[in-house]
């Protein structure tokens, strides 16, 4: 038995989608937690077991944990949590008392990079990120954490500007490369390690993409695919804030951005070496050829 938190996200619909092919002969079990069960298509209810409900509830993790050999696990986004401890930690408590008391065998999460660098203590969401990461592993499970860059996917965040204005904006240096990922990535390494649980004690499993990208670079694939130009622009970090805040976002959260932003320019993915085991298949120019333009075109 398998269980997927976030079923209806980017990342843990893909997955699903993953498993439900994969696991069509293996005789794994599949058991979603979902808030509302009619986001997910018919033919998914039909093959998988639907427990309704938030995971940071413990009656519902209680209930979907009960018989399950791993996990996948995500924090959902919440635009009002209080501080990133309640967003992250606070979210992933009862989770991780109940991984104990059900003898959950395998965790694979979703969290980010920057792990030993010098800057990975006030790097915001991803601080709290790795602080519940060491949260599941206090809990003894096996656990392993995917760990992250850039989503390559947030630019679908900006589908209006790029499409009317021809303008993506981001706090980095036009110049400076780093490391992006597709979230359909994300979910096939998360697919591979939820399948084959050999793994044991606890660890991450980085996840970089097959490149180093800047935002110039980004401009100039996007410009090629959608066949019209495209720019970047350096937004200010208080134009940024400004941003976050007019969404409603609460104010910790908004300063948890910005904290990772700068460390991020301070080097916070660069402490991971991309090999043949830590790379991702998917190109940036495949990805707005496949996502992207479909996206603007609709």
């Amino acid at each position: 038995m398998i269980v997927i938190t976030t079923p209806t996200g980017q990342i843990g619909g893909r997955l699903l989608e993953i498993l439900l092919n994969e696991t069509r002969t293996r005789g794994e079990e599949l058991r979603a937690i979902v808030r509302d069960p009619g986001k997910l298509p018919d033919a998914v209810r039909a093959r998988v077991d639907v427990v309704t409900g938030s995971h940071d509830d413990a009656e519902v993790v209680d209930r979907a944990f009960t018989g399950a050999d791993a996990v996948f696990w995500l924090v959902p986004p919440n635009p009002q949590a209080p501080s990133l401890a309640a967003m992250y930690s606070e979210f992933s408590r009862a989770a991780a008392k109940a991984f104990t008391t059900h003898g959950v065998g395998h965790v694979v999460g979703v969290s980010a990079l920057g792990r030993g660098t010098p800057v990975a203590d006030r790097a915001g969401h991803v601080t709290a990120s790795l602080a519940m990461d060491d949260l599941i592993a206090d809990s003894g499970v096996a656990y392993r954490a995917l760990a992250n860059p850039t989503f390559i996917d947030n630019l679908l965040w900006q589908v209006a500007s790029i499409r009317d204005d021809g303008v993506f904006t981001g706090t980095d240096a036009a110049d400076h490369k780093g490391p992006v990922v597709a979230t359909r990535d994300i979910a096939a390494a998360a697919a591979d390690l939820l399948l084959d649980r050999s793994w044991t004690g606890t660890g991450e499993v980085p996840v970089l993409g097959p490149e180093d990208l800047s935002p110039n670079d980004l401009a100039r694939i996007m410009s090629d695919v959608l066949g019209r130009p495209i720019r970047y622009e350096r937004q200010t970090f208080d134009d940024f804030r400004t941003a976050l805040a007019g969404r409603g976002m609460a104010d910790a959260l908004v300063q948890g951005y910005l904290d990772m932003m700068r460390a991020k320019a301070d080097g916070l993915d660069d402490g991971v070496r991309r090999t043949p085991q830590t790379a991702s298949p998917t190109p940036f120019r495949e990805w707005c050829e496949q996502v992207l333009k479909p996206a603007v075109q609709a």
